[in-house]
């Protein structure tokens, strides 16, 4: 829930920046004054500061703010949902020509903003980056292992998005309005950042990077991104750019959580076995429920997987059409799986052996059935700001 205070719309207002805010009461007013010191007859600012739940004086403090400053406006949230929540209040909100984030803590400086607000502004670029790893400006000397992550998830975005970046999880992103407003953001928190690389680089825009200061914080000074922001990157990575990725990508990242639902499969199957190994006359009867169980197994894990991070629904599986197709893929797999398994058997393999080669088969087919079928992407109706499921 959210309500603004302080509220007007500025005419002819350059750019709007959103300020997300969550416990900034030491920096927040330090970070607004370097802002409306950038402001002038060539620049004027709107300025957005979303409180997101704070618990100390922020609130206070972006209230005092907006007593001081016309152009400033504070949207809050009553509980506090993530940078990614905060960011989507503030640009449904914004109404200058240019949108772009600044932090509420003091790692940014505003004068770089302003370069990377006129790129844009002069029509040379749809959507500027800043970069805190691009010569020539500023850097402040902190944690080896957070400067390595960032590298990492970088190459792993610009892999799937086929951009250039050096920094894609920089706070500094600058955009034409119409651009993010027109973006679908679906995560909360931090995950925001490559959610957002990678679904302005589907729309096919003209994408430029600057180098930017940075004056980083360690966690003592107030840091708040950790571990599992980290994780999470690399899971809305893989979720927000797998689906549009070329066949040899989407195989690498389709493996690993296919090979978790063949072992699942195969433990399934020889439990059944191991249970209905006591009674007698039911040898057939036991082998057909081991087969089920274990394809069965094996498939809720592997379409569990494969719509949670590779494949897009297309309608919530409220196409019928879909549903049908999705059905005939797995029945076709199964139809498969059972007769490469037998044909193994009577080869003499063992039945370990069979069963994983038979499941192996069936993953590619379901695979190629997903891809080429189910989740086509020409059928697909999500377009690059959609995040929907």
């Amino acid at each position: 829930m959210l309500f603004s205070s302080n509220y007007q719309i500025c005419a002819g207002v350059a750019a709007s920046i959103i300020i997300p805010c969550y416990n900034e009461e030491k920096t927040l007013r330090e970070s607004v004054e370097r802002l409306i010191a950038i402001c002038g007859e060539d620049l004027t600012l709107e300025i957005i500061i979303i409180d997101d739940g704070s618990t100390d004086r922020s609130r206070e403090v972006a209230l005092e703010l907006g007593r001081e400053h016309s152009n400033l406006r504070l949207i809050e949230h009553t509980s506090n949902q993530g940078k990614g929540a905060a960011l989507r209040s503030g640009f449904a909100a914004a109404t200058g020509e240019v949108v772009a984030v600044h932090d509420a803590d003091l790692e940014y400086n505003p004068r770089d903003l302003k370069k990377l607000i006129n790129l844009v502004r002069e029509n040379k670029a749809d959507v500027v980056f800043g970069s805190r790893f691009l010569a020539g400006e500023e850097h402040r000397v902190l944690y080896f292992w957070h400067s390595l992550g960032n590298r990492f998830l970088t190459f792993l975005s610009n892999m799937l998005t086929d951009l250039n970046l050096t920094d894609m999880e920089a706070c500094y992103k600058v955009f034409k309005r119409e651009v993010i407003q027109g973006i679908e953001i679906c995560e909360n928190r931090f995950g925001v950042e490559p959610e957002i690389v990678a679904k302005v680089a589907q729309m096919k825009l003209r994408i430029y990077e600057m180098g930017v200061s940075y004056a980083g914080r360690t966690y003592e000074e107030g840091k708040k991104i950790g571990i599992r922001d980290g994780l999470r990157a690399l899971y809305c990575i893989v979720r927000y750019n797998a689906y549009r990725a070329s066949l040899p990508l989407q195989l690498a990242f389709y493996l690993p959580h296919t090979l978790v639902a063949i072992l699942a499969g195969i433990a399934a199957y020889r439990i059944m076995i191991n249970v209905q190994a006591g009674e007698t006359g039911v040898a057939v009867a036991g082998f057909a429920t081991a087969t089920i169980v274990g394809y069965f197994t094996f498939a809720i894990i592997n379409a569990i997987g494969s719509t949670a991070l590779i494949f897009r629904k297309k309608s919530r599986w409220g196409h019928c059409l879909e549903i049908l197709l999705h059905v005939l893929v797995m029945g076709l797999a199964f139809v498969v799986e059972i007769v490469t398994s037998s044909a193994f058997f009577c080869a003499g393999w063992t039945w370990i052996c069979a069963k994983l080669c038979s499941f192996s088969i069936a993953s590619m087919l379901i695979y190629l059935g997903y891809r080429f079928v189910v989740f086509s992407a020409k059928d697909s109706p999500h377009h690059a700001g959609s995040g929907s499921e």
